[in-house]
């Protein structure tokens, strides 16, 4: 049960989007936005102040076109949508929290995040082969709804033209707002938070990896009460 309650958590990646709702189409027309050669990365969202003409000190996006900026979003979106997950599974994993589905942690401290795999593997064996699966599942539906396929002016990963960038019509809540304006503003807000999630959660997992300890331990809020020789993997 704890494995089924575990893997059904992973629907909800991405219920982070501004997507769309029933009775809705992904188009670029539903969310009312057209691509501006006058602005920065085409006018996607994105760009906040105080950087107004984008932040783009390395030049990458010069010269760009359309489809290769959309693609680009969308890997920052996604990346920041699993960013924003992990950073949140991370913490309420470890002390003082201590919540994990596939395993009971009162039993014994099981440890920094970066830790844990080792103990899934040990108690779940099948775990990440059935992750596996469903993940795989979701990416390929992402890739039907918004990837052309392949073949004569198609390239792999090329967009579809009425696919806007993160929409892959999941809104089990109804959350994507019909005005134009506030689905720029959800969007602005949805890559903000995954930009900081993703600097946050490699800086976390390289704290981690420098000195073994959790994160609220590190932050002296939490008492240490992990053995490392209590995991299954040994370093």
């Amino acid at each position: 049960m704890k494995l089924v309650a575990a893997l059904s958590l992973l629907t909800g990646a991405s219920a982070f989007a501004p997507s769309a709702k029933v009775a809705k189409t992904t188009s670029l027309e539903a969310v009312n936005w057209s691509p501006d050669d006058s602005q920065f990365c085409y006018g996607l969202p994105g760009v906040l102040p105080p950087f107004d003409e984008g932040f783009d000190p390395l030049g990458l996006s010069d010269g760009k076109t359309l489809g290769t900026m959309k693609q680009w979003r969308e890997a920052e979106t996604q990346h920041g949508r699993v960013a924003m997950l992990a950073a949140v599974g991370l913490l309420v994993t470890e002390e003082p929290i201590e919540f994990h589905p596939l395993f009971e942690a009162a039993n014994k401290d099981i440890g920094p995040a970066i830790r844990h795999l080792d103990e899934v593997r040990a108690v779940s064996p099948l775990f990440f082969e059935i992750l596996g699966l469903i993940i795989g599942s979701l990416e390929l539906n992402r890739a039907l709804v918004g990837w052309k396929a392949p073949g004569e002016n198609a390239k792999f990963q090329d967009l579809n033209d009425d696919y806007f960038p993160g929409d892959v019509g999941f809104d089990p809540l109804n959350l994507k707002p019909d005005d134009a304006e506030d689905f720029l503003q959800m969007s602005n807000k949805e890559l903000q938070n995954g930009r900081l999630a993703m600097l946050g959660i490699a800086g976390m997992v390289a704290q981690e990896l420098v000195n073994g300890e959790e994160i609220f331990v590190n932050l002296g809020l939490a008492p240490d009460r992990f053995d490392p020789s209590s995991v299954p993997v040994q370093f």
